[in-house]
């Protein structure tokens, strides 16, 4: 069945934009004290180790990783720790504590931390084929034979998404359903799966949800659901901690702003050549914080509590 593909419109005139991204602003923007903190250098755990947190989206999170904590570890001589937080509200949280050096967020989550105090400078985003530009699918969702064809059709039904600070699970939803004159909080009934691939895999059962949202490498593994609707969402960035000292700063983004899996492979990461990592990293391309400013235009049409520092 076919599918309609939508490109976000600019949301906000320069003037209001301006204005909104002043209450939105990242946290790693000039300061004279977070300077010298970083030159100083504070890590989440001690100088030997970096602590690598991730969004918990799939049972994979950790297996996906993995080649690349070890080629960060082969670099930097350091041990990486993985954090895997229980949900993207404690990732924000650890990361605001300081509780995490590196990490792979999704853009709605470096949004969210930063609005809420996190120092984090976003350095690049994955990308799992070459040619790509950063960035993935947010889709709509239904059983296989589902009366529902547009997002419109969704209103009156149990929705699943994934996380109230998911960008392609929750934020963009928001606002392709408010587009559509569905308001995602009182015209759908709303059910939080947690993570992407549980949130195919209930719309696929259509019991507890009629339809849905998830990212796209999720859905793609699912023979259960139809695509009924999709968003270019702006790539998910690793970021790595603006309190760090500036020479491991510069270091991990030399190592990760531009890297390929090729090179990882050269470095001795023999993890990495599997068809498993390939389908889910190609290589590295770098991104910065104005990138995310479609994020903040959605937070300002949508008016996410989310969003709010």
């Amino acid at each position: 069945m076919g599918f309609t593909r939508k490109t976000l419109p600019a949301l906000v005139a320069a003037g209001l934009l301006i204005a909104g991204l002043a209450g939105c602003s990242s946290a790693t923007a000039a300061d004279p004290e977070a300077t010298d903190t970083a030159a100083a250098g504070t890590f989440a755990v001690d100088e030997n180790t970096i602590v690598f947190g991730v969004v918990p989206d799939s049972v994979d999170t950790e297996t996906n990783y993995q080649p690349l904590m070890d080629y960060i570890a082969q670099e930097t001589g350091k041990t990486v720790e993985y954090h895997e937080s229980t949900d993207y509200a404690a990732l924000i949280e650890a990361a605001v504590a300081g509780k995490i050096d590196v990490a792979s967020f999704s853009g709605f989550t470096y949004v969210t931390a930063t609005n809420n105090g996190a120092q984090l400078t976003p350095i690049s985003s994955i990308i799992t084929a070459e040619g790509e530009e950063p960035g993935y699918y947010s889709q709509a969702i239904v059983p296989n034979g589902s009366s529902i064809k547009t997002i419109a059709d969704m209103k009156g039904h149990k929705v699943c998404f994934v996380d109230p600070s998911s960008t392609s699970g929750y934020l963009f939803p928001s606002y392709n359903l408010l587009e559509a004159g569905v308001d995602p909080e009182t015209d759908v009934t709303p059910v939080f799966a947690g993570k992407h691939d549980v949130s195919v895999q209930k719309v696929g059962e259509g019991v507890e949800c009629e339809a849905g949202f998830a990212e796209d490498s999720e859905v793609e593994k699912s023979d259960k659901v139809t695509v009924i609707e999709e968003t270019k969402v702006p790539g998910a960035p690793i970021v790595v901690s603006s309190v760090l000292p500036a020479d491991l700063q510069a270091q991990l983004t030399d190592i990760l702003g531009e890297v390929t899996i090729d090179d990882i492979i050269a470095a001795g990461i023999t993890g990495a050549d599997t068809d498993a990592f390939r389908s889910v990293f190609f290589a590295t391309s770098p991104v910065d914080d104005a990138y995310y400013d479609t994020i903040r235009d959605i937070c300002e049409k949508t008016n996410a509590t989310q969003c709010q520092g």
